[in-house]
């Protein structure tokens, strides 16, 4: 495994929102053995209420309905449900390490992954959580959370590992990412998995060094899928039409009309990493990244124009909200943006 490559993308050159939250210090948890749930007497510790909570680090967000719920350090889970104007911290969540992905299959029912490879649970709506899986010795945090139903899921992190549950999280076992691995194979980051075109079984993980990956049967299988381009992919979003995007290093964006089988590369304007994006009801696509890196879209993917924030917040997520705008998460919390290319856009990279 050539491991030095991939610690140069994670902590050199990489998603700096993302990883920055990876090398801060978090403390200890209860223990338990790889594929077994967390004991019942395992030790927590919840997260404190916070004023700063919606102005420290959020890495992840995702609806519940018409709730939207994001998360991030301290295992800080905010909630807002006026479409972003407000936000309150969740009323218990058994963890302070930082979260960095939230997925929720219907209005109650959602899963939040983080370091310490932590996975937890609400059936409210994200009012409260439980533990359900925790393995601090691993050193193995998990970046991404999805769910077929309310039975099978998948958790991903470093190194290509992989946790998965049939029984919405009582048990979660770990398993290979691939039946047979290709000779050389590096064992990449798992960053994003998210939904293909048909959002049945169609299923895909943006990776690191050229590599992606596609379920055709909902996560029970992986492929490989080689990419134009060699630097990490940190997300991806399946369009309405069915196109999958996949956002990367140094303004890199790809887009895809076969489920991966092909790929095309976007023109940007920008020269900085990509970590999320959010299509809008009118059909704006909106990419979001570092140095305060905003692209809008108006042609489902295939050209970009970029705006940078006079802030230049790294950002990692972004979410439509009320009033024409959208609401931006990053290292420094929530901030607020116009869902149109604002008028006077600064030139990218400037």
């Amino acid at each position: 495994m050539r491991m030095g490559k991939f610690k140069l993308n994670m902590f050199g050159c990489g998603m700096a929102v993302l990883f920055t939250a990876i090398n801060l210090a978090m403390p200890a948890q209860a223990a338990n053995r790889m594929g077994q749930p967390t004991p019942d007497k395992a030790v927590v510790e919840e997260a404190v209420p916070s004023d700063l909570a919606t102005k420290s680090l959020l890495l992840g967000v995702t609806k519940a309905g018409n709730r939207l719920i994001s998360v991030g350090h301290w295992g800080h889970v905010i909630l807002s449900d006026d479409a972003g104007v407000t936000w309150r911290q969740a009323k218990k969540v058994p963890t302070r390490t930082t979260l960095t992905s939230v997925y929720f299959t219907d209005e109650k029912n959602g899963w939040a992954v983080g370091h310490d490879t932590v996975v937890i649970h609400t059936a409210d709506g994200g009012e409260t959580w439980e533990m359900q899986y925790s393995d601090p010795p691993a050193e193995t945090p998990l970046l991404s959370v999805w769910f077929e139903n309310n039975e099978h899921g998948i958790a991903a992190g470093s190194f290509s590992f992989m946790l998965e549950t049939f029984d919405g999280g009582k048990t979660w076992e770990s398993r290979p990412l691939l039946e047979a691995e290709p000779d050389e194979f590096d064992q990449p980051h798992l960053n994003a998995i998210f939904w293909g075109p048909d959002r049945k079984t169609q299923v895909m993980i943006a990776s690191e060094a050229g590599s992606f990956f596609r379920s055709h049967d909902a996560g029970k299988t992986w492929e490989l899928v080689e990419m134009p381009y060699n630097g990490s992919f940190w997300g991806g979003l399946t369009t309405k039409e069915g196109r999958v995007l996949a956002l990367g290093m140094r303004g890199n964006i790809f887009a895809s009309d076969d489920f991966g089988t092909s790929w095309t590369k976007v023109e940007t304007g920008a020269d900085q990493s990509y970590s999320g994006a959010v299509q809008l009801d009118d059909g704006t696509i909106i990419a979001v990244g570092l140095a305060g890196t905003v692209s809008y879209s108006t042609d489902n993917g295939a050209s970009f124009v970029t705006y940078v924030r006079p802030s230049r917040t790294a950002l990692s997520a972004i979410a439509a909200s009320a009033n024409g705008e959208v609401v931006l998460f990053g290292d420094k919390g929530i901030e607020r943006q116009p869902g149109k290319l604002p008028a006077a856009s600064a030139p990218a990279g400037s």
